[in-house]
């Protein structure tokens, strides 16, 4: 009998925790957390983050919803705040290769713009990137991109 009940205990436990798990979804933890912007240091350190260590907490968080992205090697392409979100999340856990430094360009209370560059083995990213203040969190609102 007490066999039985033990028996019966595991399986309510197992249930009820596959129950819960099932309850907050796939990738609903990484999606739902939420980052310390509340200086420009730190939501430039966590855009770095997001850029080259495959970082995905927050990144919904990271950008204005006004956000652009341009890129131009040739030709100029823009990309939504939706699309650079998309890809992103996409690219979770994906380290980039690459040296990173950074320059501050221009600083005030409530905006930051910052020269990113990364350097691969044969070529280089640089990233100007406009950040503002929204309330008491800072936020991506532009990046440029070029590559030489």
């Amino acid at each position: 009998m007490k066999t039985l009940v033990k028996t019966f205990a595991a399986a309510a436990l197992i249930a009820i925790s596959t129950f819960a798990m099932a309850a907050e979804g796939p990738g609903s933890k990484t999606e739902k957390a939420t980052v310390n912007l509340s200086t420009a240091d730190f939501a430039l350190e966590h855009y770095i983050a997001v850029m080259t260590k495959g970082e995905s907490a927050g990144v919904e968080q990271l950008f204005s919803e006004d956000f652009s992205q341009k890129v131009q090697p040739f030709n100029t392409k823009a990309n939504s705040r939706s699309e650079v979100v998309k890809y992103l999340k996409k690219q979770k856990g994906e380290r980039l290769n690459c040296a990173v430094s950074t320059d501050i360009i221009e600083e005030s209370a409530d905006n930051m713009i910052a020269k990113v560059t990364m350097k691969f083995e044969n070529f280089s990213k640089t990233d100007l990137v406009s950040l503002v203040r929204e309330g008491n969190n800072w936020k991506v609102s532009k990046s440029i991109n070029s590559y030489k």
